[in-house]
């Protein structure tokens, strides 16, 4: 899919947050012991983790990688029906159906805005091949939801929105030699005004908030790989 790892590689942003910054009042920390929370696959749950749900494995550690291999699972979106063709359709609220064009500009905007963003990051490659330095990170954006109606409507009023979408990010970080689990985090984010304040959508408003969350993401991504390279 078009523009595929670059969007993986914003999702990637979450694993090196999960670990490193944690909620605004304590350290995110890995359970540890017979009481810990294990998931099936044998991963430890993430206390205070920056995410909706986190775990990683006991002795996690990615000090003795510097390149990143991008695997992506795909872009997954919620199966709505409304087509916000009728008044009645469109007062009924999202979240609305994305047809085949904007589901590409959605793709592309993200794309684009992160490759501006990620071309700023200075002690992590990415690579290709699988390594012994490489980390594999294998990701997918999941239930992308659009509260967007949409706009080739004849004679429609002005529609005001606080919030253009969401979506859940899906991150799984691998060694590449083994394919071994190190982490895996679930979080589910809106794409919203500032403030929550009710704006009139058009598609330079929407890609607009597009934008500053994906831009939001790419930094973080930037930082903390580069702030983890240098306290390493």
């Amino acid at each position: 899919m078009k523009n595929l790892k670059q969007l993986v590689t914003t999702v990637t942003s979450l694993a090196f947050i999960i670990l490193s910054t944690g909620c605004a009042t304590e350290p995110a920390a890995i359970q540890q012991g017979e009481d810990a929370e294990v998931s099936f696959d044998g991963l430890h749950k993430v206390d205070n983790a920056n995410a909706d749900a986190a775990w990683a494995r006991p002795d996690f550690d990615i000090s003795s990688y510097n390149k990143i291999m991008l695997v992506g699972a795909g872009i997954e979106y919620t199966p709505e029906t409304n087509k916000g063709r009728t008044s009645r359709d469109r007062n009924r609220g999202g979240p609305y159906f994305m047809d085949d064009a904007t589901r590409e500009r959605f793709e592309k905007l993200v794309g684009e805005t992160f490759e501006d963003e990620m071309r700023k990051i200075e002690n992590f490659t990415i690579v290709d091949e699988a390594g012994p330095d490489v980390l594999i990170v294998w990701g997918g954006l999941l239930d992308v939801t659009s509260y967007v109606p949409p706009d080739n409507l004849s004679g429609r009023s002005e529609i005001f929105i606080s919030t253009v979408g969401a979506a859940t990010l899906v991150l799984e970080l691998r060694d590449s030699e083994t394919n071994t689990i190190l982490a895996r985090s679930v979080d589910r984010r809106a794409a919203e005004r500032q403030s929550g304040v009710m704006t009139n959508s058009n598609r330079v408003t929407n890609a607009a908030e597009v934008r500053r969350l994906v831009r939001f993401w790419a930094r973080r991504l930037r930082d903390g790989l580069d702030g983890f390279s240098e306290t390493s």
